[in-house]
């Protein structure tokens, strides 16, 4: 049945309106598809970036820089002979040797004194002197005449923690050596390597040793090397001395009226020469006793309340305190103040400003000038 012409006119406007609205929904589905396309394209491009990952550059840590370094060696120190500085291939395993060595003008010359790494002059009793000699870098053939000792010996040697050698002594003497913690080695007492030397003087003058029985002696609480006694500088013109000191050509020492030591500086061997009043002291061997160090202390000087076998009154020179004093080194004087805080403590020299003072590299004498009946002069 034909439909009425009324009724397709509305459905083919309705038609029309229809179509007139549906681009809009196709409009709104085109904008969110955007982000979508958007999103899309962002991934494919993350995907191509990881694709053809970026180079990344090469920092190098400054740690590493370091550790790729060569490390610098370490400096050498060269060894040296504790007692007097001196540079040595290989310094000796063994342990100070002191010996007590007599000076009255008929002994002259004495043997071995020479070949001591430090010597120790002491006032004994009728103002004659004694020499405490110390031996470690160099071995004598033969060391004397070899005497007794005195109550100041154990504060002189003590320090060194090593052998003594003498011929004997009062027995408070020689006890107090022992208490200082020094092992002993005594002719009267018999222990090897002493003899009478026959052809010399008459007793008790011709007593001598050997150094190698000496040390062949040592027990297993001293066999050490003996520790520094003075500070010594790397180099002669590194001292204190050298470095602060003053000019001087002599330094001359009145150690009693029988005693006056001098010292007269050398260019040529850069060492003291001694001299015993008026004559160039000698060691037996020929060879002029010098001094690289030459330290003069002004000491105290006690009666120790004994006597010698003759009836002399024995000194006592006191060295735990302080006082003053002068050292020599290199052409060149330097006014110090020592001081020793106990038997076995080494003695110390300082500067009046308290520097420590060091010495030179080689052999070091010590002379102990009574403040009493002594002096000391410089030139």
């Amino acid at each position: 049945m034909p439909k009425p012409a009324s009724l397709t006119r509305h459905r083919t406007q309705q038609r029309a309106a229809d179509v007139g609205r549906r681009p809009r929904p196709r409009r709104a589905w085109a904008l969110r598809a955007v982000p979508v396309l958007g999103a899309g394209l962002v991934l494919a491009l993350a995907a191509c970036s990881e694709a053809v990952p970026t180079p990344t550059p090469t920092v190098t840590s400054p740690a590493v820089v370091v550790a790729q370094k060569q490390a610098v060696p370490a400096p050498v120190v060269p060894a040296r002979w504790p007692l007097t500085g001196v540079v040595a291939d290989e310094p000796a395993d063994r342990p100070a040797l002191a010996v007590k060595i007599e000076n009255p003008r008929e002994v002259r010359p004495q043997t071995g004194i020479d070949q001591a790494d430090m010597v120790w002059e002491e006032v004994v009793e009728g103002g004659v002197t004694r020499f405490v000699a110390v031996f470690h870098s160099q071995v004598p053939a033969e060391i004397g005449p070899i005497r007794s000792v005195r109550p100041m010996d154990p504060a002189i040697a003590a320090p060194l923690h090593g052998l003594i050698a003498f011929s004997g002594g009062q027995a408070a003497f020689v006890n107090a050596l022992g208490a200082s913690g020094l092992q002993l080695l005594s002719h009267d007492a018999g222990d090897d390597g002493f003899y009478r030397k026959k052809g010399v003087l008459p007793a008790p003058h011709n007593v001598y040793g050997k150094p190698e029985t000496f040390w062949a002696q040592a027990d297993a609480t001293h066999t050490a090397a003996p520790p520094e006694q003075f500070p010594i500088a790397r180099r002669a013109d590194q001292s204190t001395v050298v470095l602060n000191g003053t000019p001087a050509t002599s330094l001359t020492t009145t150690l009693s009226g029988y005693a006056q030591p001098s010292w007269s500086w050398d260019a040529a061997s850069a060492t003291w020469l001694r001299t015993e009043g008026t004559s160039p002291a000698t060691a037996a061997s020929g060879a002029r006793l010098a001094a690289t160090n030459v330290v003069a202390l002004r000491v105290t000087l006690v009666d120790s309340g004994t006597i010698d076998p003759a009836g002399s009154a024995v000194p006592e020179t006191k060295l735990v305190g302080s006082g003053e004093g002068v050292v020599a080194v290199g052409g060149r004087t330097l006014d110090v103040t020592w001081s020793k805080s106990a038997v076995d403590a080494p003695l110390t020299l300082s500067t009046a400003d308290g520097t420590p003072v060091s010495l030179a590299p080689g052999v070091t004498w010590v002379e102990l000038v009574p403040k009493s009946s002594g002096s000391i002069t410089v030139g």
